[in-house]
């Protein structure tokens, strides 16, 4: 029976999971630990991690790599958050659990959430109903909208437990009045920017996720409930008593471990303020967390059941919520999407690209003249700039440099080592940059005036790449345009391409 390692390098802890499964569906924990790290000590205020938090994180993964190797793991997954994306020396902390045997990817806030959906859903199935996720981690704050089995919004904030211990209260110390009054400021200015969009709305669930939300449903518990509950009015009259107790006294009084004596009054200010925005009395807290997710998505991929199409339209609604950001020509848009996988399919036996690379084309077709809202001239750099430096539900930071600069350059110069991002790709990735700018350049030049006039479009793949377009109306500009930026296709596939119109 096959199994599964995950694990999860958090800002407060860093916990493995081992799993087996014997079919696609629910697989069964074998092992798992849990190493008291708190790697997100100091970084949120200096923006570099501390070096003991390192030599202590490497000395975990080397334990939890001796325990992956006597399960005798199939495949494995590690992950790190927000500790690692808001550190200048984060490379350093992946080089050296690299020597202790394990591969630590660090995922960017979306990336985290759809992963927190996935864990979720294995204990609370959210159906059509509207839920309200939020995964509270030391270093930061996730939320998703979720409907109709889709994520509709999803936000990473700057709130997390770790963060908010360091910067706000004292070591050791019981939380003043004005400390207080600090921490709900902080935790309301943070929350402002999202209150409207999907905060305030009456939701069917909130569900909680993280260490914090798992200990309150126990001090805090809504009897009776299915699966376990926090009952918010009981956790406003927690907060008023554990601030006024040292992390000692918390500890001692209600049985909590250090690492969680200090940070659970700044986790009881963000759970009030959520809850009050969401207009809820109580908070599901499944006990589930990234770990789960990931344990999930390796089982399904593992028994070829995983839904790769739902990875896309995540990826395509997060890049047309992106244009509309910046006010893009979504039918322009659209239409180059269109064009450009009618292209991707007919041309498989040439380019011969995996599945994920359409997806990354279908993004950098629906994005690629965002960046006319700062400046039309350069406006190809613009675009890959605000693509590489926004989060996108779907894609990692890795898949946002690719689609950066396959959207870069459907349009003016050709790819260049000399280019700070395309330089810094391997081989491979630079190869399939060149391809598929090479496809998104001629599906951008078949809609050159913006007016969607290609209706049909066929390609005959011979020596000569022969695209064939109709439409009602004249063609010339589109078939003429299309052969002007035919050739960086032309060099990268070694065809030449011929564009007729036909009546």
């Amino acid at each position: 029976m096959p199994r599964f390692a995950t694990i999860d390098v958090g800002s407060n802890a860093s916990r493995l999971l081992i799993v087996e499964a014997d079919g696609p569906g629910a697989w069964r924990q074998v092992d798992q630990l849990r190493a008291p790290v708190r790697l997100g000590h100091s970084v949120f205020l200096t923006g570099k991690l501390d070096p003991a938090s390192i030599d202590e994180a490497e000395a975990a993964m080397r334990t939890f790599a001796k325990a992956i190797e006597t399960h005798d793991v199939v495949g494995y997954r590690a992950v790190v958050t927000a500790s690692a994306r808001d550190a200048e020396n984060a490379s350093v902390l992946l080089s050296r659990v690299a020597e202790a045997g394990i591969t630590l990817e660090a995922i960017d806030g979306t990336e985290e959430a759809r992963l927190v959906k996935l864990a979720v859903e294995t204990k609370l199935p959210l159906g059509d109903q509207r839920a309200l996720l939020c995964d509270l981690g030391g270093g930061s704050l996730e939320l998703s909208e979720v409907h109709h089995d889709e994520v509709r919004f999803s936000t990473s904030l700057q709130i997390g437990t770790v963060r908010l211990l360091e910067s706000f209260l004292s070591p050791g110390k019981a939380v003043t009045k004005a400390q207080q009054r600090l921490l709900e400021e902080y935790v309301e200015r943070m929350l402002a920017p999202v209150r409207d969009n999907y905060l305030r709305r009456n939701y069917d669930i909130v569900a909680g996720t993280g260490g914090n939300f798992d200990t309150l449903a126990e001090l805090c518990p809504v009897e009776g409930a299915a699966l376990p509950t926090i009952d918010v009015r009981r956790a406003r009259a927690l907060l008023v008593r554990m601030a006024r107790m040292k992390p000692a006294e918390r500890r001692k009084t209600f049985g909590l471990r250090p690492d969680r004596a200090d940070v659970i009054v700044p986790a009881l200010h963000v759970l009030l303020a959520l809850a009050d925005l969401a207009r809820t009395d109580t908070i599901v807290a499944p006990g589930v967390g990234l770990k789960e997710g990931l344990a999930t998505e390796l089982v399904e991929k593992y028994f070829r059941v995983w839904d790769y199409k739902v990875d896309e339209n995540q990826a395509t609604r997060a890049a047309v919520q992106l244009g509309r950001r910046y006010h893009f020509d979504e039918t322009h848009a659209t239409q180059v999407d269109r064009l450009a996988c009618q292209l991707f399919d007919r041309l498989k036996p040439l380019h011969k690209l995996a599945e994920h690379d359409r997806v990354l084309l279908r993004v950098a077709a629906l994005v690629h003249d965002i960046g006319d809202f700062v400046h039309f001239a350069a406006h190809h750099k613009h675009t890959q700039y605000i693509v590489e430096n926004t989060d996108m539900m779907g894609l990692s930071h890795e898949d946002r440099v690719l689609v950066g600069c396959v959207a870069r350059y459907h349009r003016r110069a050709a790819p260049n080592p000399s280019h700070a991002s395309f330089g810094k790709l391997g081989p491979d990735e630079r190869r399939r940059v060149r391809k598929l700018s090479s496809l998104l350049r001629l599906a951008d030049a078949l809609d050159r005036g913006h007016r969607s006039k290609v209706h049909q479009l066929d390609v005959d793949l011979g020596k000569t790449v022969a695209l064939a377009v109709s439409g009602r109306e004249d063609l010339s500009l589109e078939v003429w345009t299309a052969e002007r930026k035919a050739s960086l296709f032309e060099q990268t596939f070694r065809r030449a391409v011929h564009v007729r119109a036909e009546h």
